[in-house]
């Protein structure tokens, strides 16, 4: 676990290593150990109130390499942009997506310090293929979708799955996140797709008032949307069936349909640019 910050980091890099990161709980959730005492205390403050916490962000990674993997395989999708990429977790993304068309292209972007230290091993992808990070903010889309690297990467002209996978919850105005979606959606071409998760009060709502009380009490205020909220994030969209529902339940293999459905508080879904 990475307490000592002089392997990590270049002295000028402050990685406030004493405030817990949701990206560092999440990698310690996962089995990671690109975290700091902080972000474990806070995991464990999670774990208190949520006991099936670790259960429902593994189901939700999960969802995530399912979503990439049926649209690169079955919708053709050979273009990814990955915005709050998180630390790597192997498998990352691309290699998901490259295991299946090796000249896919991928696009991550975290301004989490930490996540930008570690995207040297996101960058080792199929050589067929090309891999690019960003650092860069959610809340500023115009300078993602205009930064140099993403234009060197991506072609806007061909569909482009972009994909907000556990961020949006970090996002309080649901006009915002609208917004925002809004934004990024609007420079990419007529198949292209977008896939979101987040965390939701349905069928949970005590245990995920928890969680948020959670990581509000550790300074990572969250909020939980019922999955009839999320499905308006995608307005205008055509969402692939079976629409917005509990991670482990969107085209599930035979790991995710073995995780009971009360140990997942996160929902998700895609759905394609008309």
């Amino acid at each position: 676990m990475a307490d000592k910050l002089s392997d990590i980091a270049p002295d000028d890099v402050d990685l406030r290593t004493d405030v817990p990161h949701p990206a560092r709980v999440y990698d310690y959730m996962l089995g990671g150990t690109a975290n700091f005492a902080a972000d474990r205390a806070a995991a464990a403050n999670l774990e208190r109130r949520v006991p099936h916490a670790a259960t429902s962000m593994r189901a939700n990674r999960k969802f995530m390499l399912r979503v990439v993997r049926r649209l690169a395989a079955e919708y053709g999708i050979r273009q990814f942009l990955d915005i709050g990429a998180g630390l790597p977790t192997s498998p990352n993304l691309h290699e998901v997506v490259q295991s299946v068309a090796p000249e896919s292209r991928v696009v991550y972007v975290d301004n989490d310090p930490l996540v930008l230290l570690q995207a040297r091993t996101l960058l080792s992808g199929d050589s067929a293929g090309r891999i690019a990070f960003i650092d860069a903010d959610l809340r500023e889309p115009e300078a993602i979708l205009a930064g140099p690297r993403l234009r060197d990467t991506l072609d806007l002209d061909r569909p482009v799955a972009l994909t907000l996978i556990a961020v949006l919850q970090f996002i309080q105005d649901d006009k915002q996140v609208r917004d925002i979606i809004g934004r990024l959606l609007e420079p990419l071409v007529s198949g292209s797709v977008l896939a979101l998760s987040a965390i939701a009060l349905d069928g949970s709502a005590a245990v995920v008032s928890g969680a948020v009380d959670s990581y509000r009490s550790d300074g990572m205020p969250i909020k939980a949307r019922t999955s009839d909220e999320l499905a308006r994030f995608f307005d205008g969209l055509d969402l692939i069936d079976p629409g917005v529902v509990r991670v482990n339940r969107w085209h599930p293999d035979e790991d995710a349909a073995a995780v009971p459905d009360d140990h997942v508080y996160m929902f998700g879904g895609a759905a394609i640019k008309p």
